[in-house]
C-alpha cells in the first residue's frame, strides 16, 4: 500500500469543514419533531447525494487516493482514528469484512468524503459552490451533514463507526432480514406485508423500511416473516423479490437496541446547523434545528427510509441537477426510475 500522507491532513480535514410520522410494529405514532423553519422555503437546484451500504464493492476508492493527495489524507485520518488500515481493506478485502456492517459503514463514508475532493478537482470549488442542497440514503445522511458541516469529519466517523458496530451487534442479538419487492406500489407491498404477519409470531413481523421509487421497496423484519412475504409475493402479483445481504432488519424496530448508544454519542457530538438544507430520511424535509437533527439521526435506524419522498421533493421545489457522489451507482439508478430526464452526474470513488 501507498505511504501515509501525514502532512495533508490538515488540508482534508479543514476541506471537509469547507464543504463541510412513522408506526413501530406493534406501537404507536412518534411524535414529530419540533418545527425548526430555517429551511422551511428552500429552492434546491443543485443535490449532492451520498450513497448507503450497500454501495461498498472491494477494490474501491483506490485509484482515488493515489491520484488526489486530499482523498488519501483522508483515508489516513480515518485509518488512524479506526485502528486499522482503512484503505487496504477498501481496495484488498476480503470482502467479508468490507461487507460487515462495522466496516462497510466507515468505509462508505469516508470512501464518499474522498469522492467530494474528486469533485473539487475536477470541477473547482465553483461546482462545490453550486451545491444547495444535499441528501443521503440511509447512512449517506451521515456523509451529507459532514458535507454541509453540520459536524467535523472526525466526529462524523466516530457516529458512522458507532453506528455500523451497534446495528451488527443489534442483528447478531435477533436473527432477522431484509427482502426487496420489486415491481408493486407502496400499497400494494403494505397489503403484502400484512399477509404475510398472519402468518407468523409477532416478533417475525415486517414492514416496509425503504421506500426506494415506486416499484421497489424494501421489506424488514423478521426472517420468518421474510420467508413469507418471499412465499406470498408471487399471489400479490410482484415481479419478484430479492433477499438482501444484510446483517438484519434496518430500519425497523429490530435495531432498538442501537438507539440508546447512539443517541448517547449524538448527545456528546458538537453539532450545528446545516450550511444548507440536508434532506432526513424519517421525514423527507431539512431541519436546522441540531436538537431536531440528533433525535432524527437516532429515529433514523428504526424508521422507514423515505428516499421516495425525498426525492419527490427535490423535483418538487425545482431540483435541476445531481451529483451522487461515493461509491456505486445506485441513486442515478433509482433517479432514472423517477426522472428519466433529471441529469445526474457520478462521481464514483
Amino acid at each position: 500500500m501507498r505511504p501515509r500522507a501525514a502532512g495533508l491532513r490538515v488540508h482534508a480535514a479543514s476541506s471537509v469543514a469547507q464543504v463541510g410520522a412513522v408506526a413501530m410494529l406493534g406501537g404507536t405514532h412518534q411524535a414529530p419533531p419540533p418545527a425548526d423553519r430555517r429551511f422551511d422555503d428552500y429552492q434546491p437546484r443543485t443535490a449532492i447525494l451520498f450513497p448507503g451500504q450497500g454501495a461498498q464493492s472491494v477494490g474501491m476508492a483506490g485509484e482515488l487516493a493515489k491520484a488526489i493527495p486530499a482523498a488519501a489524507a483522508l483515508f489516513d485520518a480515518a485509518s488512524d482514528q479506526l485502528g486499522y488500515d482503512l484503505l487496504r481493506v477498501c481496495v484488498e478485502g476480503p470482502k467479508a469484512r468490507l461487507d460487515s456492517t462495522a466496516v462497510s459503514q466507515p468505509a462508505i463514508y469516508v470512501a464518499s468524503l474522498a469522492a467530494v475532493e474528486k469533485l473539487r478537482a475536477e470541477g473547482g470549488e465553483e461546482a462545490l459552490a453550486a451545491i444547495d442542497v444535499a441528501a443521503g440514503l440511509s447512512l449517506g445522511e451521515y456523509t451529507a451533514l459532514a458535507f454541509a458541516g453540520a459536524f467535523s469529519f472526525a466526529d462524523g466517523l466516530r457516529l458512522v463507526a458507532l453506528r455500523g458496530a451497534s446495528m451488527q451487534a443489534a442483528a447478531d442479538a435477533a436473527p432477522s432480514g431484509m427482502v426487496s419487492v420489486i415491481g408493486l406500489p407502496s400499497d400494494a407491498v403494505a397489503a403484502l406485508c400484512e399477509a404475510a404477519n398472519a402468518q407468523v409470531a409477532p416478533d417475525q413481523a415486517v414492514r416496509i423500511a425503504n421506500y426506494l421509487c415506486d416499484g421497489n421497496y424494501a421489506v424488514s423484519g423478521g426472517l420468518e416473516g421474510c420467508a413469507a412475504v418471499e412465499g406470498l409475493a408471487k399471489a400479490h402479483k410482484a415481479r419478484m423479490t430479492v433477499r438482501l445481504a444484510v446483517a438484519g432488519a434496518f430500519h425497523t424496530p429490530f435495531m432498538q437496541p442501537a438507539v440508546e448508544a447512539l443517541s448517547a454519542a449524538l448527545a456528546d457530538t458538537p453539532l450545528v446547523a446545516p450550511r444548507i438544507p440536508v434532506v432526513s430520511n424519517v421525514d423527507a424535509a431539512p431541519h436546522s434545528d441540531p436538537g431536531t437533527i440528533r433525535t432524527l439521526l437516532a429515529r433514523q435506524v428504526t424508521s422507514p427510509v423515505q428516499w421516495e419522498g425525498t426525492l419527490g421533493a427535490l423535483l418538487g421545489r425545482g431540483l435541476e441537477r445531481s451529483y451522487e457522489v461515493g461509491p456505486g451507482k445506485v441513486i442515478a439508478g433509482i433517479f432514472k426510475r423517477v426522472d428519466r430526464k433529471h441529469p445526474v452526474v457520478n462521481v464514483t470513488a
